[in-house]
């Protein structure tokens, strides 16, 4: 059920960003964790953890650099990250 509530999150996320022109369809995609290996460290990278808090405390590893934002207050920082940027977005 909590993985439910993790999926159902992020779609809501990306409707979201998609509907306020944050981020346009064709630049959406899903990636694996060894193509965002090359990215760690990028200056024009940023990676942004969208998991539940119970997800987030209970991991024990974590993305070094990577930004916490609670995933259903989206509408709050959405305007917070340069849009010039690459922004990854992530749960697990």
């Amino acid at each position: 059920m909590l993985m439910i509530k993790y999926v159902l999150s992020t779609v809501l996320m990306i409707f979201i960003a998609l509907a306020c022109g944050v981020v346009k369809a064709d630049d959406t995609r899903a990636m694996t964790k060894e193509q965002l290996l090359p990215l760690l460290g990028k200056p024009d990278v940023i990676i942004i953890d969208v998991s539940s808090n119970e997800g987030w405390e209970a991991r024990d590893k974590k993305i070094p650099g990577a930004f916490r934002e609670e995933p259903m207050k989206f509408e709050s920082w959405m305007n917070k990250y340069p849009k010039d940027k690459t922004i990854i977005l992530y749960c697990s």
